[in-house]
């Protein structure tokens, strides 16, 4: 009995040893991970971009009026971005003053920044460039990556970054500090072990060029294309869907948005149309979580982007599911 005890006592002391020694390399792995420097490219781009002279010209605006026009259809092109496409409010907040992004031991605590001009705002001396490195990059101005879900912006061009920057920097000043994001242990092993993936490290090029201004906003393959951009996220760089990295681990897996049998195969127009208005899927049951973050969004688009992504995903080759 006393030698089992004995066994057991070692047993468990080279359990607390591995753990503890597990815990820390996790943790030097991590540091190492977030306090790199990666280097990006240093674009410059208008905010807000400008009318076209020959529309000044034919409008007989002045360059003032001129100025002031660009800055309300800026505005409001920022406003349908956020409201309808790029859901910057499920990370900052419904007033971008701060949000949640995870927050469950013990994966961590990551918080949306504040994005407004109040105190604890972050972004008041944000040039072009800073505004490029963290949405399109998951790059800080120093040069260290962040958590932000870059991967998913990689499509989105100057112009509308532009437009958002202006929707955002136009909402009324709120003071909130918020909080660094930290990492609990199992969100440090895995990031660690590759796991969680930063999305810094997930984007192909950060000295490639980016469009300056988007498709044309039509029915078409390449403005769906566009549009499908922000589903790679949960629904991976094929759309063929599987597990959600880094997600919450209550989520299901992502479907697969390809034309498989395993996938949107015997789908219509409306049934896409269904599930991403009314949250509901062909066979009358539920969707669930993440997409039910999507679907208010998704409400907001025009039936010409509806229609645009729907032409894309029937364009996909085929894959199976994940």
């Amino acid at each position: 009995m006393r030698t089992a005890l004995k066994i057991l006592g070692i047993l468990i002391v080279l359990v607390v040893v591995a753990a503890g020694a597990t815990y820390a390399w996790a943790s030097a792995s991590t540091e190492r991970a977030l306090s790199r420097t990666i280097d990006t490219h240093t674009i410059d781009f208008p905010i807000p971009f400008p009318l076209d002279p020959e529309e000044v010209e034919e409008l007989g605006l002045s360059s003032e009026e001129a100025d002031r026009v660009a800055l309300e259809r800026a505005r409001e092109r920022g406003r349908h971005l956020v409201e309808a496409r790029y859901a910057c409010g499920e990370c900052h907040g419904a007033d971008f003053s701060g949000g949640v992004m995870v927050d469950a031991f013990p994966i961590g605590s990551l918080l949306g920044p504040n994005l407004t001009s109040g105190a604890g705002g972050v972004t008041a001396n944000y040039t072009a460039a800073d505004w490029d490195r963290i949405v399109r990059h998951g790059v800080l101005p120093d040069g260290r990556p962040t958590m932000m879900p870059s991967e998913d912006f990689q499509l989105m061009s100057d112009q509308e970054l532009s437009d958002i920057v202006v929707f955002i920097s136009s909402q009324p000043p709120v003071d909130n500090d918020v909080p660094r994001p930290s990492l609990g242990p199992l969100g440090k092993f895995l990031v660690a072990t590759g796991e969680i993936h930063l999305s810094a490290d997930l984007i192909d090029s950060h000295g490639a060029d980016h469009r300056a201004y988007p498709p044309a906003a039509e029915v078409s393959v390449e403005f769906g294309r566009h549009l499908a951009g922000v589903c790679t996220g949960c629904h991976g760089p094929e759309l063929a869907g599987g597990p959600i990295a880094g997600g919450d681990p209550s989520w299901l897996a992502a479907s697969n948005l390809t034309p498989h049998e395993t996938g949107l195969a015997a789908w219509s127009y409306e049934d896409f149309v269904r599930v991403m208005r009314d949250e509901v899927r062909p066979d009358g049951s539920p969707i669930g979580e993440p997409m039910t973050l999507v679907t208010p969004y998704a409400d907001r688009m025009t039936e010409v982007e509806l229609m645009a992504l729907w032409t894309y995903l029937e364009s996909l080759p085929p894959l199976p599911e994940g």
